[in-house]
Formats: C-alpha cells, sequence, structure tokens
C-alpha cells in the first residue's frame, strides 16, 4: 500500500514489479525506471566512488551526466554513471576506487 502523500500516490503512478540488485554484496529493492543512482540513494547509500588521487568520496553531484563524480562499476563494466544508467534485475553494482581499473591508482 502506498502513503496517501507518497510521490507515487500524488502522481498516481503505478510502477512495474520491484526487482533487485546488489551493491558491494548488498541486496538492494529497486523500481523499473529508477537509476542506479536513485537505487542507492533510496538504500541510504550517497558515495560510491573513490578519487583516484586521494580516496576521497563521491557520489551524485550535477545528476545529469555532466560531472562524473558518481561513476560505478556495473556488472563489471567501471565508468557507468549512475544518474544516468537504469537499474535492471541483478545488477551487480560495486563501489569504484580510482578508475576503475585495476592497473591505475595513482594520478587525480
Amino acid at each position: 500500500m502506498t502513503a496517501p502523500d507518497s510521490p507515487l500516490a500524488l502522481t498516481h503512478a503505478h510502477p512495474g514489479a520491484p526487482f533487485t540488485v546488489t551493491f558491494d554484496g548488498r541486496r538492494l529493492p529497486a523500481l523499473p525506471g529508477q537509476t542506479v543512482a536513485a537505487v542507492l540513494w533510496s538504500a541510504g547509500i550517497v558515495s560510491w566512488r573513490t578519487t583516484r588521487g586521494d580516496g576521497a568520496p563521491r557520489g551524485v553531484f550535477c545528476g545529469i551526466g555532466v560531472c562524473y563524480d558518481c561513476l560505478v562499476t556495473v556488472d563489471g563494466r567501471p565508468n557507468q554513471r549512475a544518474c544516468l544508467l537504469p537499474a535492471t534485475p541483478g545488477a551487480a553494482i560495486r563501489t569504484q576506487e580510482g578508475t576503475g581499473h585495476d592497473d591505475d591508482r595513482t594520478g587525480d
């Protein structure tokens, strides 16, 4: 049941059946149409990347795919923009460290 003042109720939205994705091995619920960033935010996760140089945490900054702060590794593919990428059933999402490639751990 959807709360009367929830965004789904207010818009009369009827999303498809929920599914799960994993983030660093943790199962998370997702709805069709949600981006990876929306799924992570909904689970209270606000940082899922570290910078190359000093390992500073990053998450969504611009939310429109311009800044590249929200990069994640999805199904083994690094550098996926979480704010643009639709979540798919069973997707394996991982925190991205640096460039997302094992051979580059320097510079930023």
